[in-house]
């Protein structure tokens, strides 16, 4: 946001010096140079001397009115050959000067003018130049003058242009605060600004968007949460009637169809524990942080796994230490993961976990030897119901929440869940948690 409003001030400071470029060259072209005008009036004594003073005498007291004028003023007055004037000048300054027209040195606080065209003025006139020198040229304090003007202009129009940005900066401030709080999970979050305020309409707006993300939010959750537990209630009652149905059978047939029928049931059963957790990591359920020795938990987590032919090798750092955290939130996420890891791989998975010593970070890495995930897909994987292969789906079981469920545990713990490829082969996941 600074580098916003820093950018402004910079293009209207850029705008307000290429105005005053603009504004010198236009004059420049239509009325002459500024610097050159200015030095005419300083000069405009000595220039109203010559023209209305010597240039009016006759043609034999020319020269005498010239002497005399040299001896009243302190400018130095000359007669110079055509040729030491016409080595000093160039371009439109040289063609002024054969024309007859006086011409200004700024820099040498000097004039050139040719004495006559045509030799009125005296014998041989029309062959010389007229040069002054030392005249009353002061450029320097013209320049500040013009300085100071440029300045007081650029002033009266940042001094408002600051104000106005200055309220526009904190109303924008107070959008981002809102949208940050928004996107944090604080869903109450609101602009509520004044409709004085220059930034009104866009806060309107986005406070109605965020009233009505709230409201679907809120609705999605009800109804997760209550479908769920309604679900409970006939999942019990086919249990009991799978039970009283298994002790009544006496048909091999039936048992098996039984046995089919009860684990369509657990699984049912477990997609409803899913949806239930989903919707309370989704309702920003409060973290039960402890302090507790990660390695041992990390152990506990792999012995919990279920049975699986597949070798779980873990290496894990001696020094892992202590971590504040929820333990049976962030230990559901490496579980998932290692659910995961076993479900897919060919024949290896790795656990393994370190900690930074610059600044404690926890790093957990949970890594398998399987196909691996697409590239384009891995930011998909931890959308809810996402499942890469839907062919498999009865074959692998899950309900595409597992990897769901552990990315929301870490993010509320305030960390990061990555994956890339594994140097096994397959998927690597990178879990990890500030100190």
């Amino acid at each position: 946001m600074n580098r916003l409003f820093f950018r402004f001030f910079v293009l209207v400071l850029l705008s307000i010096s290429a105005a005053a470029f603009i504004v010198y060259f236009t004059i420049n072209r239509l009325f002459g140079a500024p610097l050159d005008n200015i030095a005419r009036r300083q000069a405009s004594a000595q220039i109203f001397l010559l023209e209305q003073y010597v240039d009016q005498a006759p043609a034999d007291q020319w020269l005498e009115r010239l002497n005399k004028v040299r001896e009243v003023s302190d400018v130095r007055y000359e007669l110079v050959p055509l040729s030491a004037v016409r080595s000093r000048l160039q371009g439109h300054e040289a063609r002024a000067f054969e024309q007859g027209e006086l011409v200004l040195d700024v820099d040498q606080k000097a004039f050139y003018r040719r004495v006559d065209l045509n030799g009125q003025r005296y014998i041989g006139s029309e062959e010389e130049a007229l040069t002054a020198s030392n005249l009353p040229i002061d450029i320097g304090f013209a320049m500040q003058l013009e300085t100071v003007r440029y300045v007081i202009v650029a002033l009266v129009l940042l001094v408002p242009i600051g104000f106005w940005s200055r309220a526009h900066w904190r109303s924008l401030q107070q959008l981002s605060s809102v949208a940050d709080r928004f996107g944090a999970g604080e869903l109450t979050a609101r602009a509520r600004m004044q409709p004085r305020d220059s930034v009104y309409p866009l806060a309107e707006r986005i406070d109605h968007m965020a009233d009505r993300i709230e409201r679907l939010l809120a609705a999605q959750r009800n109804l997760l949460h209550s479908v769920s537990h309604e679900i409970r209630t006939p999942i019990a009652r086919l249990e009991f009637a799978l039970e009283l149905l298994r002790d009544a059978a006496d048909d091999p047939a039936l048992s098996k169809r039984i046995d089919g029928m009860e684990g369509d049931l657990t699984e049912l059963k477990e997609l409803v524990n899913e949806l239930l957790g989903m919707a309370r990591l989704d309702a920003g359920q409060a973290l039960q942080r402890q302090p507790f020795a990660l390695e041992p938990a990390l152990r506990q987590c792999m012995a919990a796994l279920p049975p699986s032919a597949i070798p779980l090798d873990a290496e894990l750092a001696p020094a892992l230490g202590e971590i504040e955290a929820d333990q049976r939130l962030l230990l559901r996420a490496v579980g998932n993961l290692l659910r995961n890891a076993l479900k897919y791989a060919n024949g290896a998975v790795r656990l393994s976990a370190q900690r930074a010593d610059a600044d404690g970070t926890v790093r957990i890495v949970v890594e398998d030897d399987g196909p691996g995930i697409p590239e384009d897909e891995r930011e998909r994987i931890f959308e809810p119901f996402y499942r890469l292969d839907r062919s498999r789906d009865r074959s692998t079981g899950g309900f595409g929440l597992g990897l769901s469920i552990a990315s929301k545990a870490v993010t509320l713990h305030g960390g990061t869940l990555l994956v890339d490829a594994s140097p096994l082969g397959g998927a690597r996941f990178t879990l990890t948690l500030p100190s």
